[in-house]
């Protein structure tokens, strides 16, 4: 995605191409229109409503194919692409669906399970430091066979051919071995600095309560490395630590109300959308809507004292991935305003409506007869919304109405 910064900065940057400047005013607006929700702090979530099938058909139309488990997209100037894919390749695809061979200068990737190159983003100011932003397995120099989730800078060269100039900024501590809930979304705050999401590892489920590692946890770190100003350390935590408590975030977007949102896996049922707060304790594993695979609680409960309920979640699991909210009004009015969220589980889109308050009222699904693995959702600049298709032969597609 192309990270958007806050309204005040945005109007001081220096033009971008028309399309960009579009896509800018209408974030802004739908930003001031949101300004009046609330964030979501009740203490217990109404039960959530059913998903349903969509009463609006939509269809997609294939703008690229012939993509290896495509994981993360971002948007360049002229209606080109930037595309991960998992095993260790990004490439530029053009409008017309070509795809450039890939790129040079990627650091070397764990590839393997759920590990590989995952998400990317462009600077907000890419047209003028041509700053790209990526997140993915680091294997343990050493060659221990242990990885962990790790965010790097570069620089895209004028020739698109390379990156140069990498840096990893951000390294998650410890490396375990395992294949397994790399979380790795990124997205910016909206003042220059970058959330990621990071997995629990799966079987160090218990490490995501303690804060003296960053396994299940999101971090706030800018964009030339170290903690980000404003992070809430408490005592004995390290200081790139924002929240905790968090199972497999594997969506992330900044909301138009300004505050994080992401989407989470659950175990065996009990996936989550939350509105991230500095310093709270998401519960996991100790509360959860989910329960063992195969059956049998884990934790003590739904709920718990000092620990934070879900905006909505989900039983059965949808495995929710890439999300995005609509702020264009290329889908009609009805549609504006509303979280898209990509499931993996069940190849199709759901779309999450709002009341005043910031409940989730309806819960729509739309692509169920696709076919295909939802990876990854974004808005482009131009005001559709774009799908990333995970299989060994994934798609980048355009949703039309």
């Amino acid at each position: 995605m192309n990270l958007q910064r806050n309204a005040g900065a945005a109007l001081m940057h220096r033009p971008q191409s028309a399309m960009l400047n579009v896509a800018t005013a209408i974030i802004l607006t739908t930003a001031m229109a949101w300004a009046v929700m609330p964030v979501h702090a009740a203490t217990g979530p109404q039960k959530p409503v059913a998903p349903v099938a969509a009463r609006t058909a939509v269809s997609t139309e294939v703008v690229a194919s012939g993509l290896e488990h495509p994981w993360g997209l971002a948007f360049l100037p002229g209606g080109r692409f930037l595309v991960t894919e998992r095993p260790g390749r990004l490439r530029v695809v053009e409008p017309d669906g070509r795809l450039s061979p890939p790129l040079a200068g990627l650091p070397p990737i764990a590839a393997g399970g759920q590990g590989g190159l995952l998400d990317v983003a462009t600077d907000a100011d890419f047209e003028r430091n041509r700053r790209v932003y990526f997140c993915f397995s680091e294997p343990d120099a050493q060659g221990a066979g242990t990885n962990s989730t790790a965010l790097a800078r570069a620089t895209l060269s004028p020739d698109e051919k390379a990156l140069k100039d990498v840096q990893v900024i951000f390294s998650q501590k410890p490396k375990v071995r395992s294949n397994a809930h790399f979380g790795c979304r990124i997205a910016q705050d909206g003042q220059g600095g970058l959330f990621l999401t990071l997995g629990d590892r799966f079987q160090r489920k218990d490490d995501a309560q303690t804060l003296d590692n960053h396994l299940g946890k999101i971090v706030h770190v800018r964009t030339e490395g170290g903690a980000a100003p404003g992070n809430p350390a408490p005592a004995g935590a390290l200081p790139e630590i924002w929240s905790w408590g968090h199972r497999n975030v594997q969506g992330a977007a900044l909301g138009p109300d300004g505050h994080l949102w992401v989407n989470e896996h659950g175990p065996q049922g009990g996936d989550e959308i939350n509105v991230v707060q500095a310093g709270r304790n998401y519960g996991w594993p100790v509360i959860t809507y989910g329960e063992n695979y195969g059956g049998g609680k884990i934790g003590e409960g739904t709920a718990k004292a000092g620990m934070e309920q879900p905006l909505h979640y989900w039983v059965p699991s949808i495995a929710p991935s890439g999300m995005a909210f609509l702020t264009s009004d290329r889908y009609g009015a009805a549609w504006k305003g509303s979280l898209f969220v990509g499931s993996l589980r069940f190849a199709r889109l759901h779309r999450l409506q709002f009341d005043a308050s910031g409940r989730v009222v309806r819960d729509e699904y739309l692509l169920d007869k696709a076919g295909s693995r939802i990876r990854d959702v974004r808005q482009g600049p131009d005001g559709w919304i774009y799908l990333l298709t995970d299989s060994p032969d994934g798609q980048l597609l355009r949703l039309k109405p």
